[in-house]
């Protein structure tokens, strides 16, 4: 994902094959948001008016960095665990020992394909909380920029959520279906998060 173009990237989304996908587009999407927080820390970061803010933005800037490497991260996981869950439903069902490896496989790839979005909802999640706390402190001349960072990564987190619960109806474990129901509810309250940061940044601005 590093050496990758974004045009290239844009290209293969675009194609006829399924990875990358919607889950994939996810995590890029929180990966803008991070960079974006990344950004605004740098431009704020150093400046005298906002020396009082400064701690806080430079713990913001490595938390985003490192959130911005992990969206890359499950921008790739995401395309390989679609690949797993493609692979298992090719295999051989000619016989009853053949369904039932197959069956097993089949579900024990869609743990893996609900478990990367589920990650990508929470890092969302993640990026949305570095939004609202830079916010205060944050360059004037940029806070649109945190605005944005926050719509992208909520954006990340419906997209996200709904490729959760694509997998999650497939999944035949009740109890694990439960689990990833339960992190992913938790995850999703950062969305009103998110919707609040955007509003108060659009106040600012039309003042």
């Amino acid at each position: 994902m590093r050496n990758d173009t974004v045009g290239g990237w844009l290209d293969e989304l675009a194609s006829e094959s399924s990875t990358p996908g919607g889950g994939a587009a996810a995590a890029m999407n929180a990966a803008v948001g991070a960079a974006l927080i990344s950004m605004v820390c740098n431009l704020t970061i150093g400046r005298p008016k906002y020396a009082a803010h400064e701690k806080e933005l430079s713990a913001a800037l490595v938390e985003a960095e490192e959130l911005r490497g992990q969206a890359l991260r499950l921008a790739a996981d995401d395309a390989a665990a679609f690949g797993s869950v493609i692979a298992a439903y090719k295999l051989a069902k000619a016989t009853a020992e053949e369904k039932q490896a197959r069956t097993a496989a089949i579900q024990q790839a869609l743990v893996g394909a609900a478990d990367v979005p589920l990650r990508t909802a929470e890092l969302a999640a993640e990026v949305i909380g570095l939004a609202r706390r830079i916010l205060p402190g944050s360059n004037v001349n940029v806070v649109s920029d945190v605005a944005v960072a926050a719509s992208s990564a909520r954006a990340a987190l419906d997209a996200a959520v709904v490729n959760v619960e694509v997998n999650l109806a497939a999944l035949a474990d009740e109890a694990h279906r439960t689990a990833v129901r339960d992190r992913l509810t938790a995850a999703v309250t950062a969305g009103a998060e998110a919707d609040a940061v955007v509003a108060e940044v659009r106040e600012r601005i039309a003042k």
